[in-house]
């Protein structure tokens, strides 16, 4: 799973820790998300396409095909 996180987080100028803050993550989690290490929750999906104003379809995007009917 690709996503926006880092590219959005630097055009706010804003680090990995004070995403987490705003989001109630740990910095470790807000990387793992960012390098791809870590799914995050629907919850948390949510609450950083609402931070970012975004759909969450908008902030990732799948790496691979799903099944082809």
């Amino acid at each position: 799973m690709r996503n926006r996180l880092r590219e959005l987080r630097a055009v706010r100028r804003w680090s990995q820790a004070d995403l987490a803050d705003v989001l109630g993550v740990s910095r470790q989690t807000v990387n793992a998300i960012e390098t791809g290490r870590y799914l995050p929750s629907l919850p948390l999906a949510f609450a950083l396409a609402r931070f970012f104003d975004l759909r969450v379809e908008e902030l990732f995007t799948p790496t691979e095909e799903g099944p082809r009917s």
